[in-house]
């Protein structure tokens, strides 16, 4: 116990006691350390760090601006609707150009118009070729292929020489429009086919008046699309050729 005793007279000595506790010695201020009725309301509740403690940053957090603003998905397709051009006219197709290439296909001697006759119409030769057939499946000739395939090949026969006779050169698609339109008149050729036979004598003179309106007409629109004054007969008679081909397969 002697040794005890020592230890405890040797043990080191602070003047740290239990009252002590109520004080900041931390940097803490416990608001309710106060007895009950002692406390000041009206003093906000708060912490403060300790001196060495970071402080919570106060300033302003950066946030980057778009460079770009997109704009909004209804408003843009909005726009996009109302400007789009008609369906029409995207394919191609103006019933005003096809009447009137019809009207000077139909009056061979009325001028045609260069302009309009030099575009890529090609809904009304397709039409054509489709009555074109039509009429000669009423007389029992189911000749589409033909129709189709010597059209081809005579669309492709004009556009060579066409671009070897002319400064300006042509389309393809222009060939093949004027081409198309000048078989309107056989059309008619076809039509009287189903109602008398054009192998008499009646049938051969309406057949070659019928070639010669189609080859006229169609040399005369490639005459001014083409600015060729002076060769209508040397484009005539390939012309005439073609619609030709397409007479024997009406008559026979």
């Amino acid at each position: 116990m002697a040794g005890f005793d020592n230890f405890n007279t040797d043990f080191y000595q602070s003047s740290y006691s239990v009252d002590d506790q109520n004080q900041g010695g931390y940097g803490y201020n416990d608001p309710y350390s106060k007895p009950y009725g002692q406390y000041d309301y009206s003093q906000p509740m708060g912490y403060s760090a300790p001196p060495g403690m970071m402080q919570p940053y106060a300033g302003q957090i950066f946030q980057p601006t778009p460079a770009f603003t997109p704009a909004s998905t209804q408003s843009m397709y909005s726009s996009s609707f109302e400007d789009e051009p008609p369906l029409l006219e995207e394919l191609g197709i103006n019933f005003d150009h096809i009447w009137q290439k019809t009207l000077t296909v139909l009056h061979p001697l009325k001028a045609a118009d260069g302009s309009i006759m030099n575009e890529t119409d090609l809904a009304g030769p397709m039409v054509f070729c489709l009555a074109f057939g039509a009429t000669l499946l009423l007389t029992g000739k189911i000749q589409f292929g033909y129709v189709y395939g010597i059209s081809a090949i005579g669309c492709l026969g004009m556009y060579c020489l066409l671009n070897l006779m002319s400064m300006t050169g042509v389309s393809f698609g222009c060939v093949a429009s004027v081409l198309g339109y000048c078989l309107l008149p056989m059309i008619i050729l076809s039509s009287f086919g189903v109602l008398f036979s054009l192998q008499g004598m009646l049938g051969i003179i309406l057949t070659a008046a019928i070639i010669g309106w189609c080859s006229f007409s169609a040399s005369k629109i490639f005459i001014s699309a083409l600015a060729m004054d002076g060769q209508q007969l040397l484009v005539a008679y390939p012309c005439a050729l073609l619609y030709g081909v397409f007479a024997l397969i009406s008559v026979f």
